[in-house]
């Protein structure tokens, strides 16, 4: 369980993940459960891609970012997801201290990703509302193409800075993480040093990477608010805010839980209850996100009846 990196020192080399119960009936339940979840998200999530892939109708600016959506949702989730439902069989929680320390970077690269992707997600509906007759000038696929790979970068730097500066921390006894995964703040509150100044760091990084989006998003919110007041059309109008509606809808499930794991002070810590907030927005948002855009969505829907051989389509 320990390693000896030099003198008068100590280092865990691996952690203890104490997941949910330490019953085994309850852990058989929440097994079955949080297995439908994890397959009826990728399969969401992957029906999603599938459809945006194979009918043209769709290859627009917005369901090109919704594809790298249902992508980041499937993989933020299957970083967590698959190793959760081992462990509720296993006698074993364990995990290497430097499979910890990738599943915290993979996982904080593509949420942190996922962050940037609705500034872009936002800003693609402010053009489509507020210039429609040049929205496919403005987001033209190099451009849209440009807004992913910057998503991808912030998040991955990101990312990065945050778990280099949690795993550089002196881990020294105890290695029990309550919680499910290495999320990082459940990871840090075991550290053998005052982590003030590593608190310091993450809370600029959410700044950058959460308060700055999400004040981009209300931004283009603002202006698409007067761009849909202007219209005279109540039908016109309600047409162009339904087109909004899946957008805020899944940002709210996002942002909501994201925010409150990682904004709020570590003396606040509460092991409970965050892992249950954590579980929303790590595999329910992936689990909901498909519901929204298709059940919303009239062309994700028409795509759907098409691939399954419907040739009339009444949405």
């Amino acid at each position: 369980m320990w390693m000896i990196p030099g003198q008068n020192q100590s280092w865990v080399s691996e952690f203890i993940l104490l997941g949910f119960s330490s019953d085994p009936t309850t852990n058989n339940i929440l097994f079955i459960v949080f297995l439908l979840i994890y397959l009826s998200s990728v399969m969401g999530n992957g029906l999603i891609i599938m459809l945006i892939c194979v009918d043209t109708h769709l290859h627009t600016p917005m369901y090109f970012f919704l594809c790298i959506l249902a992508m980041l949702d499937m993989g933020y989730v299957t970083t967590t997801m698959p190793q959760m439902l081992v462990h509720l069989l296993a006698k074993s929680q364990t995990i290497s201290f430097v499979r910890c320390w990738i599943q915290m970077f993979v996982f904080g690269s593509l949420a942190t990703t996922e962050c940037s992707l609705f500034v872009a997600m936002a800003y693609d509906r402010y053009v489509a509302i507020c210039y429609p007759l040049r929205y496919t000038v403005i987001l033209n696929l190099g451009v849209c193409i440009w807004l992913a790979v910057v998503s991808c970068v912030c998040g991955f730097l990101s990312a990065l800075l945050h778990t280099f500066f949690t795993m550089s921390l002196p881990y020294c006894g105890p290695n029990k993480v309550n919680h499910y995964f290495c999320e990082g703040p459940a990871v840090r509150n075991l550290a053998c040093m005052d982590t003030h100044i590593i608190e310091m760091v993450d809370q600029i990084l959410i700044v950058l990477m959460g308060l700055a989006p999400i004040s981009l998003i209300v931004a283009s919110y603002v202006y698409i608010a007067m761009a849909i007041l202007k219209i005279k059309s109540t039908q016109a109008r309600c047409k162009a805010f339904s087109t909004c509606a899946s957008h805020l809808t899944v940002v709210s499930f996002f942002y909501g839980p994201g925010t409150y794991i990682y904004m709020r002070p570590n003396s606040s810590y509460s092991p409970e209850r965050d892992k249950q907030v954590s579980l929303f927005y790590n595999a329910f948002t992936a689990l909901l996100n498909p519901m929204v855009y298709s059940l919303r969505n009239k062309d994700i829907k028409r795509a759907f009846l098409k691939v399954i051989g419907h040739s009339k389509v009444d949405c």
